[in-house]
């Protein structure tokens, strides 16, 4: 649950940055949030969340 919210925060994060300083507009990013609550009802949704896990569990692994 707590990589899930850090997730959203930072994607958030991400697209709130993209809105104001790269001219994505609010519409672009609407459908960029519909797509990907489709996606979450679809077969592949699984597969996604396994390789998001992994990366976050690689990117929790580096020292510095």
């Amino acid at each position: 649950m707590i990589l899930s919210v850090s997730g959203v925060l930072l994607l958030g994060t991400i697209v709130f940055l993209f809105c104001r300083n790269s001219g994505l507009k609010g519409s672009h990013a609407a459908v960029c949030g519909l797509f990907g609550f489709y996606l979450a009802g679809t077969g592949i949704a699984p597969g996604i969340k396994a390789g998001g896990d992994s990366l976050a569990g690689l990117l929790g692994g580096i020292t510095f």
